[in-house]
Parts: structure tokens; sequence; C-alpha cells
């Protein structure tokens, strides 16, 4: 595999990583809406740790999920999908680093490395994965209850945090993607020459002369 393609794959793969870790603490995952409102005197937003208030001041409260139990299931699942990103992420980003051809840290097997290369991909692509799951579906449920006439509590709309998870989840993948499909190639690429064996001519040749000498021998025992 060419060892740019390598960097530049690894390269998205870290920045998704980065992005990852810069979604999961943003707090604007949604913020109210101020469709039909005349007058907003106050601005309420959250994430999966936190729900906040802004009023007109610029005055901020916070305050966490009070219990784990009592909230939806949908952000129990993206919570653990987020921190399985990071697991996965991590992970990647070593075995990436172990298995580049620039590394000296997987010596010279460059089968091995490669194997290591794509292992790395593979951990990327189910980072960005999980990623995507997890900010679609909470972005699914703020949708659902923005265009449900009949729900009853503060509509919200997508936040800055879901759109970094999205850019986060697609370079995660683009970047697996790429060390997975440059696996095979860099196998057949970098496999070891098997030490050197005569050609059938020499053998041939070899045979001949054998034979020629047995000839000579034989002539001159008649002598």
């Amino acid at each position: 595999m060419d060892p740019i393609v390598e960097v530049v794959a690894l390269l998205l793969g870290f920045i998704g990583w980065v992005m990852v870790g810069v979604a999961i603490p943003n707090r604007y995952w949604k913020t109210s809406t101020v469709d039909g409102n005349v007058i907003t005197t106050s601005t309420l937003y959250e994430n999966l740790w936190m729900s906040c208030a802004t009023d007109s001041t610029g005055v901020h409260n916070c305050r966490e999920f009070p219990s784990l139990l009592a909230l939806s299931g949908y952000l129990q699942a993206s919570r653990a999908l987020m921190i399985t990103a990071v697991v996965m992420g991590s992970i990647g980003l070593v075995a990436t680093l172990i298995g580049m051809q620039c590394c000296k840290a997987g010596g010279e097997n460059y089968v091995l490395k490669s194997k290591l290369t794509a292992l790395g991909g593979v951990f990327f692509f189910l980072q960005g994965l999980c990623t995507m799951i997890s900010v679609s579906w909470y972005a699914f449920n703020i949708t659902q209850e923005f265009f449900n006439p009949l729900f009853p509590g503060t509509k919200y709309e997508l936040g800055e945090g879901l759109y970094i998870g999205w850019c986060s989840g697609i370079l995660a993948i683009c970047g697996g993607v790429c060390l997975m499909f440059a696996c095979k190639s860099n196998t057949d690429d970098n496999k070891s020459a098997y030490p050197y064996q005569p050609s059938r001519g020499t053998v041939y040749s070899g045979a001949a002369s054998r034979r020629e000498a047995a000839s000579t021998y034989d002539k001159n025992a008649y002598v």
C-alpha cells in the first residue's frame, strides 16, 4: 500500500476520533425552537448528560440528568454508542500506527503489518458506524417530536453537536474503508521472495554434463 494512502487514512481516522471527543461533551445536541414564538425570553438546550437554559441576560443554568434509569431508551443507547466509538477509535489508532510501513514497532514483517493496518481500519469503521447510529437516532427523535402536532412538551431543533458527530462518523468510515481495501494489495506487494532456485534449463544442462562425463569415462575404460 502506498505510504501516502496510509497517512491520509490515519489522518482521517484520527480527526474523526478527536471530533467524537468534541461531540460528546458538547452542550448543543438540541436547542429549543423559536418557530411560532414572537418573544423568546429563554433558550433551552440539551446533550447526552445535562439540560441547560439561558435567559435574555445571558445567564446560563445547567443541571445533570438526575437518574440514569429514568432516561429515555434512545438517550441511554446514544451514550453507550458514543463511548463505544471512543474505545473503537483508540484501538484503531494504535493498531494503525503499529502497522504502518514507516513505523518500526512491528518489525520487518510487512504481511503482519498490513494485517494490523487492516484491523485498525475495521476499528475505525466501527467507530464511525457507532457514531452515525448514535447521532442519527438522537436526531430522529428530535424531528419526530418537532413534526408531531400533538406533542405537548418543548420542541427542539438539531444542535451543532449532532453535525460534529456526523462529520466525525463520515471521516472515520472513509479512513477505515481506505485501510481495509488497501490491505490485500499491501499483502501481495510485500510478500517475501522465495530463495533462489535453479531453473529447469540449468538442471537439464547439469544432467547433460553428467551424461557427457559418463560417456567419456566409458570410452576411456575401453582404451
